[in-house]
């Protein structure tokens, strides 16, 4: 009896851990599924790019919005009302369903998502060089390989056609 405890509080145990999501992934299914449509991280899109969003409003506002952005903007909030007009009064959808801890995981993946465009546009484009020679009519090497290759190709085809002609002649005749 205690072994079968001992053993079903185990295997809840790591049920718990396998199908548990981490904040940025459950977030980044909640972004999809939710703000995907309308809001992009650093794009303009319907609604406004989010990047940054936790540094210009703070996690409380941002829950109350998510949650209700139409009773924000009514209760006089003049940033919400900022951007309702910014965005051509296109409300935005309720979701009083989400938690805070989802809306919060949301947030984990848009910072996630800021630094990874944040650090990929940090390299100067002008300082990469390309890892290959380009092409060029000099490069009698190149050229000359390149012929042999089509010669060979060429050779090895005709001498199969003429292989298989051969055959063909061999099994018409009785």
């Amino acid at each position: 009896m205690k072994n079968r405890l001992i053993i079903s509080c185990l295997a809840l145990l790591i049920t718990n851990i396998v199908f548990s999501a981490p904040p940025v992934d459950d977030g980044k299914l909640i972004f999809t599924g939710r703000c995907a449509s309308c809001h992009n991280v650093n794009k303009v899109v319907v609604g406004p790019a989010l990047a940054g969003v936790g540094e210009r409003h703070s996690e409380d506002w941002i829950i109350k919005f998510v949650h209700s952005s139409q009773s924000v903007i009514k209760g006089g909030d003049k940033t919400a009302t900022d951007l309702y007009e910014k965005f051509n009064k296109v409300p935005m959808p309720d979701h009083p369903d989400l938690s805070a801890d989802n809306i919060k995981s949301i947030l984990a993946y848009i910072n996630s998502e800021t630094k990874k465009t944040s650090e990929a546009v940090s390299f100067r484009p002008e300082k990469v060089r390309p890892a290959y020679t380009p092409i060029l009519i000099s490069n009698w090497q190149f050229f000359s390989g390149y012929m042999v290759m089509v010669l060979l190709l060429s050779a090895a085809m005709i001498l199969l056609v003429r292989v298989k002609e051969i055959q063909r002649r061999g099994i018409d005749k009785p």
